[in-house]
């Protein structure tokens, strides 16, 4: 019902073969370039604010470019630096264009080295400056570096105190651009230890060169650079000298898969678009795991080492609830679950009354979840329809088995999604009544007055679009009951590592729990949840519990969910509503290998996570509760 912004997606190429050989055998060079524009747009789900790619050539003379990066803003950035691209080699005749070796040596972005970006931001700073993937120059090739990722640190300011502390002076505050001048810090004394290295054996000229750059240790770079890292990360680069990774964070936060044959390595952000743009079976499909980075020196080889000793793996479960295409094998499965163990707490809504219920789903990435909820129930009812059978205690007739085996589950596409109106429109009445209009509803799919609607989400997050839209729009059918169906967990704490979800009082479930407190006659909760944080704001971050657990203990879920109900409910809307909401119990049964809840339970998998929800209410408690107390 409510868009969330996801950080980031990646897709890496590296080519194993010389150019030539792509020409001969696909009929074009540009294999690498056109392969790395399907799995960008296969994953234009996971970015929408920007793009950006990279191309590394590797047998470049001095004085000629080596490395080359496109970028651009807006929903359509992935046609526009492809297009800026291609138009780079628009003059060139067929003969030219089909040359690899004249691309090799003349044209832009002819190298062996692709990296690309998606942008979904969640820092709030916007512009063409923030887009991945960044560049570090340098006139020693080794020195070069291009990074970008998938990622949200939640300890910038101790990266940015050592770097500092080291003498750099970082331009920009924010955490792709400290990362890249810590990392760009690493390969220079990687590239300096082996210069004297050099040195000594006494070398000098190109040879020092090709000495530091047939050397040159990715992962003793990483080894250095990483541990000071908190965060859900997969942060990939590469230099000018044709050395390429990608690490994962040692919790499997951020998801990464690879796959390499002598052709070409690829590693994305997720494993049905490599499948789909290589056209490979699952099992051909590894994941990187918590911890590893896979890398590829310049020559070619590969090594997948473990970088960062594996923490207790709390990988991210909102990129199988939303996120994550649901195209991947096991991500289908897992949403049909989730739709599953909603079965029994939708009957106890509907009173088990599935003669007069109606199920639907909001478009679009519900609908998954709505299968597996459908099936649930035909499941059910068909356990229903042989009690039946056996307590008529005779043989039927035809008229009550008609009559038994008649029932069935009623599904309507009740909910249609249309235009976004209210994009260009910033006037809040304005704005508010375009957005009634997100969502559109098929007339005559519910017997008025007669019938339950049960409608179905991936996530009920801040409300928003519920009261402006969905509610408004679902009782023009005048159903007997709406009920609204979450398949994840209340979402009651802000996310660090990529979701754009940071202050407390975004949260429908946060806003009704402190509703509750002040109903009660428990409004000291919140001021001393407030002295708790502050308390803590002086201990290391190792050391810090979320204190904010505590506004939400003296609660069910249920009285949380009625609540809602309440504030949510639009002006002049009688029809009965209730919302139920997916159990933590349920979501770890369904998607079991992806235990990270943190914005579900508080229980945030790093430190540095712990840290900023702590801060994340003393900023609330400080602009918002004390002015409306």
């Amino acid at each position: 019902m409510e868009q969330l912004k996801h950080e980031c997606g990646i897709a890496m190429i590296r080519l194993l073969k010389p150019l030539e050989y792509y020409q001969e055998k696909y009929g074009t060079w540009m294999y690498g370039l056109n392969k790395l524009y399907l799995l960008m747009e296969k994953q234009h789900n996971r970015g929408q604010e920007g793009a950006g790619l990279a191309c590394v050539k590797m047998e470049a003379n001095p004085g000629e470019e080596y490395m080359f990066r496109e970028r651009a803003l807006g929903t359509g950035a992935i046609t526009e630096i492809f297009s800026s691209v291609q138009s780079r080699f628009r003059d060139l005749g067929a003969e030219q264009l089909a040359d690899a070796t004249y691309a090799k040596r003349q044209l832009p972005f002819a190298g062996e080295i692709y990296m690309g970006h998606l942008r979904y931001s969640t820092t709030g700073k916007s512009g063409l400056s923030f887009v991945h993937p960044f560049l570090r120059r340098n006139n020693w090739r080794a020195k070069n570096l291009a990074l970008c990722g998938n990622f949200n640190l939640t300890n910038v300011d101790e990266v940015f105190a050592d770097i500092t502390a080291k003498g750099q002076h970082p331009r920009i505050y924010s955490d792709t651009y400290i990362m890249l001048e810590q990392v760009g810090h690493r390969f220079d004394r990687e590239s300096e230890r082996l210069y004297a290295e050099a040195i000594g054996h006494g070398l000098s000229g190109m040879d020092i060169t090709h000495y530091i750059e047939e050397r040159i240790d990715v992962n003793n770079v990483l080894r250095t650079a990483a541990p000071l890292w908190d965060g859900g990360y997969v942060v990939c680069g590469v230099t000018g000298s044709g050395e390429m990774f990608v690490l994962r964070d040692p919790w499997g936060i951020r998801p990464a898969f690879w796959y390499k044959d002598d052709e070409v390595l690829v590693v994305a952000s997720e494993r049905p678009v490599i499948q789909t743009v290589f056209a490979l079976e699952t099992e051909l499909i590894h994941e990187l795991m918590p911890g590893q980075a896979v890398s590829v020196h310049k020559d070619g080889e590969m090594r997948l080492e473990q970088i960062l000793q594996p923490k207790e793996v709390k990988a991210c479960s909102f990129e199988r609830i939303y996120f994550s295409r649901g195209s991947d094998r096991d991500i289908y499965l897992e949403r049909k679950a989730l739709g599953m163990q909603l079965r029994d707490a939708i009957l106890k809504a509907i009173g088990g009354d599935l003669e007069h219920t109606v199920f639907s789903f909001i478009p679009n990435t519900a609908e998954v979840a709505f299968y597996g909820m459908l099936d649930a129930f035909k499941a059910y009812l068909n356990q229903t329809k042989i009690a039946q059978i056996e307590a008529l205690g005779h043989k039927p007739t035809h008229e009550e088995l008609e009559r038994i085996l008649s029932q069935y589950i009623r599904s309507e596409k009740v909910a249609i999604k249309d235009i976004k109106l209210r994009t260009f429109i910033t006037e809040g009445n304005s704005r508010n009544d375009l957005a009634a209009h997100v969502y559109d509803i098929t007339y005559g799919s519910v017997n008025a007055y007669e019938d339950n609607l049960v409608v179905i989400d991936d996530s009920i997050v801040r409300g928003t679009t519920l009261k402006e839209s969905i509610i408004r729009i679902l009782d023009r059918l005048h159903p007997k009951k709406i009920v609204l169906v979450s398949s994840s967990p209340q979402v009651r704490y802000p996310d660090y590592y990529g979701i754009d979800m940071s202050n407390m009082d975004e949260f429908i479930a946060f806003r009704a729990a402190v509703e509750l407190l002040k109903e009660r006659g428990m409004a000291h909760v919140v001021g001393e949840v407030y002295e708790q944080c502050k308390m803590q704001m002086g201990l290391p971050k190792e050391e810090m519990v979320n204190s904010v657990k505590a506004i939400y203990a003296p609660f069910a879920d249920e009285d949380i969910s009625c609540k809602m109900v309440e504030m949510l409910r639009p002006a002049g809307v009688t029809t009965p509503i209730e919302i139920v909401y997916q159990t933590l119990e349920g979501l770890h049964e369904a998607c079991p290998e992806h235990s990270g809840d943190w914005y579900f339970s508080g229980d945030y998998p790093t430190p540095g996570g712990v840290k900023l929800v702590n801060r994340a209410f003393i900023s609330y408690y400080e602009n918002v509760f004390k002015a409306n107390k």
